[in-house]
């Protein structure tokens, strides 16, 4: 059940600004499960289930890293920007979905071929204005008929697949896990507080969404789902990421090397209690790497005490992104526990 409702997150499209289609997906899977639910101004989706005294918010951003159609030249190819942070290799030789006006159009994103290089050209790395999205057009006017235009939203193509020992592939793990997590989370909780599970908008361009929901809404405290760096495979050190796949979900204590997030302690303390009265695996990371949701939401209003809550994902900002389902699990079982009993905040 976990994997079936993943992929229709992973495989769904939602860049940064459009990502209503993520949210028709997770207004469909709440009904019946939380007492209302709306839309703000900017766009995030906030599921409420009433409760009494303390109140938390859950944040999970919906969005996803893509590109945006920035010119189109007089034979058919696209140039193009990035939404969100990428290591332009990785979108090398992609395929990519095009959401124009008249609906989908598939394309690849090509470059000048190795055989047609100079050495030099060869050790270069590739850059994204060497880049351009081929959809088959031989024009501009081609182009415009199939509804593509300045400003339309593009993102990968990319479909969840298993892999060996219960771990999954796909694009946009980064966070379609995290709101599955959230998700679940409210199909299982009993708690006695209120929660504001806050499905967040553009996260990946400045953790807007959650600034504006967390004003508006003044919780006691906060917990972001999101997902992490391991660093359990070549290329990592243990030092730069100390946790592992496998091992159960992340504290995160810490986030660009304190320059970002410190996690209240009250917070921490709350969460491995958890833990370790149902027995659930968990590990604590202190970052050197990106911020969460929660970073932001710590620094509103007054201070709202804050930490996020992660699972670990290889390959981050890529279209083959790794995560272990038992991690997800134990993830959902551990905030699930969690929430039964109120922080001392």
């Amino acid at each position: 059940m976990v994997y079936d409702l993943l992929k229709k997150l992973s495989d769904a499209h939602g860049l940064s600004g459009f990502e209503g289609n993520i949210k028709s997906i997770i207004r469909k899977e709440l009904e019946g499960y939380v007492d209302e639910i709306s839309e703000d101004r900017l766009g995030n989706l906030i599921a409420v289930k009433k409760g009494t005294g303390l109140s938390v918010m859950i944040a999970s951003h919906m969005d996803e890293i893509g590109l945006m159609v920035q010119y189109i030249d007089e034979k058919g190819f696209i140039k193009f920007v990035g939404i969100g942070g990428w290591f332009n290799p990785t979108l090398h030789t992609q395929r990519v979905v095009l959401h124009g006006t008249r609906g989908p159009v598939f394309g690849v994103i090509g470059s000048k071929p190795p055989h047609v290089m100079t050495p030099e050209d060869r050790k270069k790395e590739i850059k994204m204005e060497d880049m351009f999205i081929d959809i088959g057009a031989s024009s501009a006017e081609e182009v415009a008929e199939l509804g593509i235009e300045i400003g339309t939203p593009v993102t990968i193509e990319q479909e969840l697949i298993h892999l060996a020992n219960n771990r999954i592939t796909g694009k946009a793990l980064d966070n379609r896990v995290g709101v599955l997590v959230l998700i679940e989370t409210l199909k299982k909780m009993k708690t006695s507080m209120t929660v504001y599970a806050v499905f967040t908008v553009q996260e990946e361009i400045g953790l807007k969404g959650a600034k504006v929901s967390a004003f508006a809404l003044h919780p006691d405290f906060a917990i972001a789902t999101d997902v992490t760096i391991p660093g359990d495979h070549p290329g990592v050190t243990k030092k730069e990421a100390s946790v592992e796949m496998g091992k159960g979900p992340v504290l995160v204590l810490a986030s660009a090397s304190g320059r970002g997030l410190l996690a209240d302690n009250r917070l921490v303390a709350w969460l491995r209690s958890a833990g370790d009265k149902m027995k659930i695996p968990y590990q604590l990371e202190v970052g050197d790497g990106g911020n969460t949701d929660a970073s932001i939401i710590n620094l509103v209003r007054d201070g709202i005490p804050s930490i996020p809550l992660s699972v670990p994902s290889r390959y981050i900002h890529s279209p083959v992104e790794v995560v272990d389902l038992k991690d997800i699990e134990a993830t959902i079982d551990l905030l699930v526990e969690a929430l039964k009993k109120k922080p001392k905040i």
